[in-house]
This record gives C-alpha cells, structure tokens and sequence, in this order.
C-alpha cells in the first residue's frame, strides 16, 4: 500500500526583504503552484517568474520536478526571490552536484538588503525636510 508520504519530498526555505518562500520539490512533470494558484497566475510580470524559476533552467531540470511553494510577506519582487533561494537549496537537497554551479552563479547566496527603518526628524530614512532660511 502506497501512501501520501512514500514520495521524495525536498524541501527548501528563501528568504528575501520580508517575504519568506517554503518550497516543496516532488519527482514530477513541472508544474509550480504558488499558493494555490500557477505560477504564471500568481505574479503578474513574467520577467518575476523567469528569475524565480532560473535555478531551473540552469540544472536542465525545468520538467523533472513539481513545486508547491508558500509565499508570505512582501511584495512581488522580494517573493520572486525568495521563491528563487527556495527552489536552490531544495534542488541541492535533491542532487548534491548541482550545488557548485548554483553557487558559481549565485543562486544560493542570500541577498541580506532590506529597507531601511525611518529616522526620526526625517521625512525617510535619509531625507530631510525642506530646508528654509527664514
């Protein structure tokens, strides 16, 4: 008896700005769900969906693999790459030798920029008010 828990499972966490991606890698035909809808559904630019599924492409596995993804925080742009950084480290798990060419071309290095706080006395974090000499 087969059951839900006999497939491979590999999972893989990204993080980015404020948005955090779980992604879940099965043995499959392709297909990517992001919260519950297709990935192409889900963000509204493709250019998003053509950095976030890079990793991919770059280990020639576009169609060996289907991903479930939650994505929480942020907007569009820190979910795409969080869902990029996810897919990564969950690929690595899977195959252990496609670990050195996604670090060569950065897929597994986590971008720590985030917003700055706002100051106070500021407008932002770094703009002041308008300076007036009377």
């Amino acid at each position: 008896m087969a059951s839900k828990s006999d497939k491979l499972i590999y999972a893989g966490v990204g993080r980015r700005k404020s948005s955090v991606a779980r992604v879940f890698m099965t043995p499959g035909n392709g297909e990517i769900v992001v919260n519950g809808k297709k990935i192409d559904e889900y963000f509204p630019h493709n250019v998003i969906v053509l950095d976030a599924t890079s990793p991919l492409k770059l280990t020639s596995t576009d169609n060996k693999y289907s991903i479930k993804a939650n994505i929480v925080g942020g907007g569009y742009s820190g979910q795409g790459g969080a869902l990029r950084l996810g897919i990564a480290r969950a690929l690595v798990k899977a195959n252990e030798e496609f670990k050195k060419p996604l670090k060569d071309a950065g897929y597994l290095t986590v971008d720590s920029r985030v917003v700055e706080r706002k100051k106070y006395g500021y407008r932002k974090a770094r703009k002041s008010g308008q300076f007036s000499k009377r």
